[in-house]
């Protein structure tokens, strides 16, 4: 067996940090050797998440008693609270500047940290880290990525809306101004915190939008449009919250620039994700479910025409905790160390 890269998960209690650990497992060129959990430190994995049960994973630590240096990690993913992975990584990169970060949280994303303030109501704690981030949208910034230490993995929601309206921003086949983005996620994607709001007798058997007008995704979804395009673009956006685990599905209102009609926009897309691994564009006129992806890292992208002329309805699904966290942050991993981009990903969606 060829050396495996010695990994660190921080934040292995939540769902994020779970999935990876159930990703890495499988991975042939990855060992798990530090795991933490703040409230859990001291207790096994399998005490937590009783699916580990059968694997011999490292205790979960507090990030506190971790000795970096010591540790002679080659990979670290950050699954810790928004806020908490700046000065976190901080300290990583004082220690071992030679390691490479994936963080999951929002800390890095935004590549404006006057921005990051507005959006996240703090100061950014470590600007000059942010500097060196990379977006790590794998299928938009690979080239990057490959030479990155520190790579800010995209958020759930803005993957979902990301991959089938790049391609079109960048052909300039859709009117930037007409974009309209309702998304609807499955629970996880509010992570593994109690609160009220997400009991089960507060959220089943029922279906509600929340952060109308001002959802923090909307200032990275601004950032990458608008890279894309060439100029400013501020989108429509609407998240809804859905009573299932996994899971986000995406419907996207679009209008067609210079007669470009539902046809030419789908074979825009079929044409970019020809030989993308984890991004599938159905035949013309169907549309994806999220029961379609489930615990795997594919994105299934649909076109359909709108009655309306000159609009269509774009449909775009995948599993949250997979393509919208996890998968995609050892995809990043993958190729940040050199690896084939789909090794340890290439689970076939669960179903039912």
């Amino acid at each position: 067996m060829a050396n495996r890269a010695r990994v660190g998960v921080l934040g292995a209690s939540g769902y994020t940090g779970a999935e990876l650990v159930r990703l890495l497992l499988r991975h042939p060129r990855a060992e798990i050797a530090l795991l933490t959990a703040e409230r859990r430190a001291g207790l096994e994995m399998r005490q937590v998440f009783p699916q580990f049960a059968p694997f011999a994973l490292p205790k979960l630590v507090s990030i506190d008693d971790v000795d970096w240096l010591g540790a002679n990690l080659d990979v670290i993913f950050c699954a810790l609270p928004h806020a908490t992975t700046q000065k976190v990584v901080s300290a990583i990169f004082g220690a071992i500047p030679a390691t490479k970060v994936v963080d999951l949280s929002a800390d890095f994303r935004l590549g404006d940290t006057a921005a990051y303030a507005k959006w996240y109501g703090h100061e950014h704690h470590a600007p000059d880290l942010q500097k060196q981030a990379v977006y790590g949208l794998v299928e938009v910034h690979r080239r990057d990525i490959k030479n990155a230490h520190l790579v800010a993995n995209p958020g759930c929601y803005t993957t979902t809306a990301q991959l089938p309206l790049v391609p079109l921003i960048k052909a300039k086949a859709i009117d930037l101004d007409e974009i309209v983005i309702d998304a609807k996620s499955g629970m996880t994607g509010a992570g593994r915190a109690v609160k009220e709001s997400m009991i089960f007798s507060e959220v089943s058997e029922g279906f509600h939008a929340y952060g109308i007008g001002h959802h923090r995704h909307m200032a990275e979804l601004d950032q990458e449009f608008s890279l894309a395009a060439g100029r400013e673009v501020t989108v429509t956006f609407t998240p809804h919250l859905v009573p299932m685990n996994r899971g986000i599905l995406a419907t996207i209102y679009v209008r067609g620039k210079r007669g470009r009609t539902a046809e030419d926009l789908h074979a825009i897309l079929l044409k970019s994700y020809a030989k993308e691994p984890f991004v599938h564009v159905l035949p013309f006129g169907e549309t994806p479910q999220t029961r379609h992806v489930r615990g795997s890292n594919m994105t299934f992208i649909g076109v359909a025409k709108d009655r309306i002329e000159g609009r269509a309805i774009v449909v775009s699904a995948l599993d949250n905790l997979v393509k919208g966290a996890s998968g995609q942050a050892i995809q990043n991993m993958n190729l940040m160390l050199g690896l084939p981009e789909a090794m340890g990903l290439e689970q076939v969606a669960l179903f039912p």
